[in-house]
C-alpha cells in the first residue's frame, strides 16, 4: 500500500490544480472571446476525471490478495491507465469538433488578456507534468504516467492556443480563425498522446514481457547461488507496478528433495531482495542435464 501512496498524492494534487485551471480558462475564454481557451478548459475538465480514475485505480491496486483475487488487484492500475487514455482520445475528438464548428462560424478576435492566462497555465501544467511524471517513473506506474501526459497535453493545447491568439491579434481582420485552427492542432496532439498511452496500457494488460534489463536482473540474482547450474526458463509479467516471476532452475540431480526445496527458497529470496519491483516468484526445480 505504502509504495503507491506517492502516486495517489500526485493524482490528488492534479485534481486540485485542474479544478482551478479549468474554471479559470473557461471564464477567461468566454469573457475574452477565445474559443481555443474554451477548448483548453474542456480538456482540463477531462483531466479532473482522469485524476480521479488514477487515484481510484491505484487505491484498488494497493489492496492485498484475497480469496476472490488470489493474485491481488494490481491489474486495476493498467485498467485505470487505459481509461485515462480513452478520456484523452475523447477529449481530443471533442476539441476537434468544437474547433471545426468555430472555424465555420465568424466571431470576434480574442482579447489580449487571454495570453497572460495561457502563459500561467503553460508554466503550471509543465511543472505539474514533470513532477507527476517523475513519480510515475519511480513507481513504474503506467496510470500515473498517463495522468502526467494529461498535464503535458494541457500545456500543449495552451501553447497552441497562445500561438493562435497571437496570430489572430497581430493579423487582425481575416485572421480571427487562427485561434480555432490552433485548437484543432492541439486536438491532434491530444489524440496522438491518448493513442500512445492506450497502446502501452493494453500491452500491460496482455502481460507483455518486460524490458530485457529486468530479465537480466532476475537471472543475475538467481545465479548468485552457487548451486544453480542453469536458468532453464524465465517468464516475467507485469501486473500494475510489480512483476511476477516464473523461473525454472536446474540443479544437481543428486540433491535430496529437502535440499532442492531449500535452494528454491534461496533463489526466491535473492530475487525478491535484489529487485524491489518484483512482487512474487515461483521457482520450479529441474535436474541439471549437461549436454
Amino acid at each position: 500500500m505504502a509504495s503507491l501512496i506517492p502516486g495517489m498524492k500526485a493524482a490528488q494534487l492534479g485534481f486540485v490544480v485542474n479544478a482551478a485551471l479549468a474554471g479559470t480558462k473557461l471564464i477567461a475564454g468566454l469573457l475574452g472571446n477565445s474559443y481555443a481557451l474554451v477548448a483548453d478548459a474542456i480538456e482540463s475538465a477531462t483531466d479532473l476525471v482522469s485524476s480521479l480514475v488514477v487515484w481510484g485505480g491505484l487505491r484498488l491496486a494497493a489492496r492485498d490478495a484475497d480469496e476472490e483475487f488470489h493474485f491481488g488487484y494490481a491489474k486495476a492500475e493498467p485498467i485505470a491507465a487505459a481509461v485515462v487514455a480513452l478520456l484523452l482520445v475523447g477529449a481530443g475528438i471533442g476539441v476537434a469538433i468544437f474547433a471545426v464548428q468555430q472555424i465555420r462560424t465568424p466571431h470576434e478576435s480574442p482579447a489580449p488578456f487571454t495570453l497572460a492566462v495561457l502563459v500561467g497555465v503553460i508554466v503550471v501544467k509543465e511543472v505539474l507534468f514533470r513532477r507527476v511524471s517523475k513519480v510515475g517513473e519511480e513507481l513504474g506506474s503506467t496510470a500515473v504516467e498517463a495522468d502526467a501526459w494529461h498535464h503535458r497535453s494541457d500545456a500543449i493545447t495552451s501553447g497552441a492556443a497562445f500561438v493562435g491568439i497571437c496570430v489572430a491579434l497581430i493579423g487582425g481582420e481575416g485572421w480571427h480563425a487562427a485561434d480555432d485552427w490552433a485548437a484543432l492542432v492541439a486536438a491532434a496532439f491530444i489524440l496522438m498522446n491518448g493513442g500512445r498511452i492506450l497502446h502501452r496500457a493494453v500491452l500491460d494488460l496482455m502481460d507483455r514481457a518486460p524490458a530485457a534489463a529486468i530479465l537480466e536482473e532476475v537471472k543475475r540474482a538467481a545465479y548468485r547461488d552457487g548451486d544453480v547450474r542453469l536458468v532453464e526458463t524465465l517468464r516475467v509479467r507485469k501486473a500494475g507496478t510489480v512483476y511476477f516471476v516464473d523461473i525454472h532452475v536446474q540443479a544437481d540431480p543428486a540433491m535430496t528433495l529437502q535440499q532442492a526445496h531449500d535452494l528454491s527458497h534461496r533463489v526466491k529470496s535473492a530475487i525478491l531482495s535484489e529487485i524491489p519491483s518484483v512482487g512474487g516468484v515461483l521457482v520450479h526445480m529441474e535436474p541439471w542435464l549437461p549436454s
